[in-house]
C-alpha cells in the first residue's frame, strides 16, 4: 500500500514559485466533515468503475471533488476532506487533498480530571486511502498523487444502491417516455375525430347531392312523360 508522506506533499510545494508559498492547513471547521457522495455526475457507463490515475485533469477543483466522490460511492466509502494549500498572494487553492473518512484515528478525549467515560465506537482505522490534486499553470486540476487501497472492508452495499438509483432514473425516464407517448396517442385520436367527423358531413353533404339528383331526374321523367 503505498502511503502519502510528508516528503510526498513537499513535492507539490516544489512545484510552486517562492511568490505563492503556503502552507497545508487542516479543515478543522466545516470542511473537516464527512462529505456524503451527491448525485451530480457519473463517471462510468455500463457498470465499470472508473479510477484515478496520476495525471488525470479536471477542468475545475469541484469537478475533481465530485468525480472522487462518485467514484468513493462506486467502490464503497465515504470522503473525507482533509487538507488544502493556499496562495499566500490571494489566497486561492492551489491543492487539495481527499482522503477516506476512516483515515486517520481519534484522538483521545478522555480528561485528566473527572471519571473516565466511556469511549464511542470509532469511526477512524488508519486507512491511506487518499488523492491529492494540484493546480497547474494551466489552469487545469491534476492528480498528483492517487492511494488506492484500504484497510478495512468496503461498504458493499454502495453498489447496490448506485444500481437502484441508476433503475430508478431508468424507470423516471421510461415512465416520463410512455407519458410522452400517451399525449401522442391523445393528439392522433384527436385528429382521427376531427378527420371521421369532416368525412361524415361530407358524406351528408354528398348524400343530400344524390338525393336532390335523382329528384331532379323524376321530375325530367315526369314532364317528358306528360
Amino acid at each position: 500500500m503505498v502511503i502519502l508522506a510528508a516528503n510526498q506533499l513537499a513535492v507539490v510545494e516544489g512545484n510552486v514559485s517562492e511568490s505563492e508559498r503556503c502552507d497545508w492547513e487542516s479543515r478543522d471547521s466545516e470542511e473537516n466533515d464527512d462529505v456524503e457522495c451527491d448525485d451530480n455526475r457519473r463517471s462510468v457507463e455500463g457498470g465499470e468503475v472508473l479510477e484515478p490515475y496520476v495525471g488525470m485533469e479536471f477542468e475545475s477543483e469541484d469537478d475533481a471533488r465530485r468525480f472522487y466522490t462518485d467514484y468513493a460511492r462506486r467502490v464503497g466509502f465515504v470522503v473525507r476532506i482533509m487538507q488544502r494549500r493556499r496562495s499566500e498572494i490571494d489566497g486561492r487553492t492551489l491543492a487539495r487533498r481527499l482522503g477516506c473518512n476512516k483515515q486517520g484515528f481519534s484522538p483521545n478525549t478522555k480528561g485528566k480530571i473527572g471519571p473516565e467515560k466511556k469511549p464511542r465506537p470509532s469511526a477512524r482505522e488508519g486507512c491511506k486511502a487518499t488523492i491529492l490534486f494540484k493546480l497547474e499553470k494551466s489552469g487545469k486540476w491534476v492528480v498528483t498523487r492517487f492511494v488506492k487501497d484500504h484497510n478495512h472492508p468496503l461498504i458493499a452495499t454502495a453498489q447496490e444502491y448506485t444500481d437502484v438509483r441508476d433503475k430508478d432514473k431508468k424507470i423516471q425516464e421510461l415512465a416520463r417516455e410512455l407519458q410522452r407517448q400517451e399525449e401522442l396517442c391523445a393528439a392522433y385520436r384527436e385528429r382521427l375525430i376531427n378527420l371521421l367527423g369532416n368525412v361524415e358531413k361530407q358524406t351528408d353533404s354528398l348524400s343530400t347531392k344524390v338525393l336532390a339528383v335523382v329528384e331532379n331526374v323524376k321530375a325530367s321523367r315526369g314532364g317528358s312523360t306528360q
